[in-house]
């Protein structure tokens, strides 16, 4: 489906080494009515589906009664099933939920991974303002940390963060999102983009796939496709995905005269029918707006594909993937406020032909080492596997007491 597939990737590498995996996920396009779940074999995962509404074109009123819909759906499920370990990955805060009452009433152990810093960050752009909602999420939140036997975070300044909570630091590990290079390195079945659209051709082109939301700040790709087509007028922005401000973002392209002329956007589609466009993208675009608890930790998927493609990534935001990319010299930070600046910056290395060359090299050593998703998978086996024997041997010694 559309969305991330960090839950998938590691899950079927899960399996792959020889474990047994069910997953609990919501139905987003249901095929089933009313309280059934549906049930499907995915890479070998069961995967276990709940007929709940869910798009990011939902209000947040709308989409916080989905996940508690979610969590009280899945409470129950777990209660049909047995496992060794129960792996909880969050946003939203609220799938902490069934995996506190599935450890707690099955004496199972529960590790809580988290990609997203909440409450933190919904606090901080506004869409938690309630003073009895704040103070509820933020005990749910240390209720989760003190609940998981170990705490599993996707950048190294989100484990620092939890850690400023309370938590044990040697209670957190750091396992980011990572490449799939099985997915992004082998040549893609489908017709190049740039076969298949006359409007692009071999014509420069800057690609945006992911959520068209709030945080995203999307206009700003607008504003910037703008100032370079009065520059050059030949290169391409396009935009792939969906989200509340979809619209909003086509309204703006269409009114500054550049859609369907130098801006093209995409409904959202799955991963593997995204590489294509990826691997015919000259240069990827990772955009956030917003308080710096919404990106100064941003491990965006499109980082990491990019990464497996061997594109470079051009971000707004000097946040942990940014510094990243400039420091391995795989990507480049533009100016957020100054779009003529940030308009040259891009310029600059989207016509500098050897440099575009090399990233492919640079980046391969990035996803051939440090998000190795083969690696990063075996990292997670492993915390999985020490939990599950801390647990079996302080069951034996009980047992000999």
């Amino acid at each position: 489906m559309t969305g991330g597939t960090r839950s998938y990737e590691l899950a079927r590498r899960l399996v792959q080494a020889g474990h047994e995996v069910h997953m609990l996920t919501a139905d987003q396009v249901a095929q089933t009515s009313g309280l059934d779940w549906r049930i499907s074999h995915e890479a070998g995962i069961t995967v276990h589906w709940a007929p709940i509404e869910y798009n990011n074109t939902m209000s947040f009123i709308r989409r916080i009664v989905s996940f508690i819909l979610f969590a009280m759906r899945s409470s129950i499920r777990t209660a049909t099933l047995r496992g060794d370990v129960i792996y909880a990955t969050s946003t939203p805060l609220t799938i902490a939920i069934p995996a506190i009452i599935a450890s707690s009433w099955k004496k199972t152990p529960f590790v809580f991974e988290v990609r997203d810093m909440w409450p933190d960050v919904p606090i901080a752009i506004g869409a938690i303002r309630n003073p009895i909602a704040v103070w509820l999420s933020r005990q749910l939140e240390l209720f989760a940390y003190n609940s998981a036997v170990k705490v599993v975070a996707l950048a190294p300044g989100m484990r620092e963060d939890i850690i400023k909570k309370g938590i044990s630091h040697d209670k957190v590990f750091v396992i980011p999102n990572g490449c799939d290079l099985d997915v992004f390195r082998k040549k893609s079945n489908g017709l190049s983009p740039r076969d298949e659209y006359v409007w692009l051709g071999k014509r420069k082109m800057v690609l945006f796939a992911g959520t068209i939301g709030f945080v995203n700040g999307v206009d700003y790709l607008v504003k910037l496709a703008t100032e370079i087509a009065s520059h050059e007028p030949d290169v391409r922005f396009v935009v792939i995905g969906g989200g509340r401000e979809r619209e909003k973002v086509r309204e703006l392209a269409l009114q500054q005269g550049v859609l369907n002329r130098s801006f093209f956007m995409f409904d959202q589609m799955p991963k593997r029918e995204l590489v294509r466009w990826l691997q015919a993208a000259d240069m990827v675009m990772a955009l956030f707006t917003g308080p710096s608890v919404v990106w100064k930790d941003a491990v965006q998927n499109k980082f990491f594909d990019a990464l497996a493609t061997g594109k470079p990534i051009v971000n707004n935001f000097n946040g942990w993937q940014s510094k990243i990319a400039v420091e391995a010299d795989v990507g480049i930070i533009i100016d957020f406020h100054d779009i003529s600046l940030a308009a040259q910056e891009l310029l600059k290395y989207l016509f500098d032909d050897v440099w575009l060359q090399g990233v492919s090299t640079r980046s391969r050593k990035l996803a051939e080492g440090r998000f190795n998703r083969e690696l990063l998978a075996k990292q997670l086996e492993g915390i999985l596997l020490d939990v599950y024997q801390s647990v079996k041997s302080k069951h034996l010694k009980n047992s000999n007491l």
